[in-house]
């Protein structure tokens, strides 16, 4: 041990701790001559103080600052109010001061970019849909500015909600093959509207148009209280709409809901059919949550992270919050995060490519 420790420089012996210790036991084994029987007695000692003084990733932040859960969102939009419903129960599990930062812009881009560059010390989080992470890096090539696969690491995939396919009423369709007979007797005649190009909307019918061989006509709208407006006025006939936005309208008989975007039947919408159960094998245009941290932060971080956020994501109270926001609270490993993101990069890719286009 004495041997161990003349190796080290003033500076070394003063930043010691105990966390050091089991180290520095294992070195001296090696300069001291120990009886055949004691030696085995030595090695489990060292063992019992390497798993008694091993850093704990419990102690994953090493001060109080607050930790900022991003959301490149304005407030009170739909991933602003599920980061909120998060927030309080996230902050008193890691015993930190969690504050919920909007940052919005560019479609989610800015405050994506934000965390991208933050520094990678677990202080920083981002609270995101899934565009900014599979949609953006085709739409926005030249200025994005960030690359979601190696910028940033992921942490767990939050929630997801189906998109909804309503159309106005006086239509009088009431499956999706009454809306697609329709259309295709009056091909080129009808118009859908969506909240702007390269929007989750957008992509979503014409990812339809394709797989049903339909000639519709796209009309972009500021938002979707314009595209509710827009059908109400009968000037566009369909459209896929975020359930919180339209199933008001749809209960007061405003609009007809013909069906969902997810493979199969949603928790939050449990009554209506999935159009890949109408007829369209395979369509799927689903929307996501999920929660990542700069790259480069420890692992500890993210484990905890991940760990904590899994746990409270299986709590009823928080299954039943984000159910009054049509999503359906999932949580899911790193690996799985990182898969589904690669997933609807190249599917989603392959329709903004078809389409040409750029928002550059």
């Amino acid at each position: 041990m004495t041997n161990t420790l003349h190796g080290l420089n003033q500076r070394d012996k003063q930043r010691l701790t105990l966390c050091d210790l089991p180290e520095l036991l294992s070195s001296a084994s090696r300069d001291v001559t120990l009886p055949a029987g004691s030696k085995l007695v030595f090695a489990l000692f060292v063992c019992v103080l390497g798993a008694l003084f091993a850093p704990s990733t419990q102690a994953a932040w090493p001060d109080e600052r607050p930790i900022h859960l991003v959301v490149p969102f304005p407030a009170g939009s739909s991933p602003d109010l599920l980061a909120r419903i998060l927030a309080a129960p996230l902050g008193k599990a890691l015993k930190q001061t969690l504050v919920v930062d909007n940052k919005p812009g560019a479609g989610g881009n800015l405050g994506t970019r934000f965390v991208a560059r933050a520094p990678n010390d677990g202080y920083t989080l981002l609270y995101t849909i899934n565009g900014p992470l599979v949609t953006a890096p085709t739409l926005y090539k030249k200025t994005l500015g960030y690359d979601p696969m190696t910028d940033l690491a992921p942490i767990t995939l939050v929630a997801t909600s189906p998109n909804i396919l309503v159309v106005n009423p006086s239509l009088a369709a009431n499956t999706t093959a009454d809306l697609v007979k329709q259309i295709k007797a009056r091909a080129g005649a009808m118009n859908y509207g969506s909240v702007g190009a390269g929007s989750a909307a957008h992509l979503a019918m014409e990812l339809f148009k394709q797989q049903a061989g339909l000639d519709l006509l796209h009309v972009p709208y500021p938002g979707f209280a314009q595209v509710t407006t827009a059908m109400l006025a009968q000037d566009i006939q369909a459209a896929f709409m975020v359930p919180a936005i339209a199933m008001p309208q749809v209960k007061a008989g405003k609009l007809e809901l013909l069906g969902v975007t997810s493979l199969l039947v949603s928790p939050a919408l449990p009554g209506v059919l999935p159009l890949a159960m109408q007829g369209f094998a395979g369509f799927e245009a689903i929307s996501w949550n999920a929660i990542l941290a700069p790259a480069g932060t420890e692992p500890a971080i993210l484990l905890r992270l991940q760990q904590t956020l899994t746990g409270l994501l299986a709590e009823t109270s928080i299954k039943e919050q984000f159910s009054a926001q049509y999503f359906s609270a999932v949580g899911s490993n790193a690996q799985d995060l990182r898969a589904l993101m690669q997933d609807e990069t190249k599917r989603w890719t392959q329709v903004i490519e078809r389409l040409g286009l750029s928002l550059d």
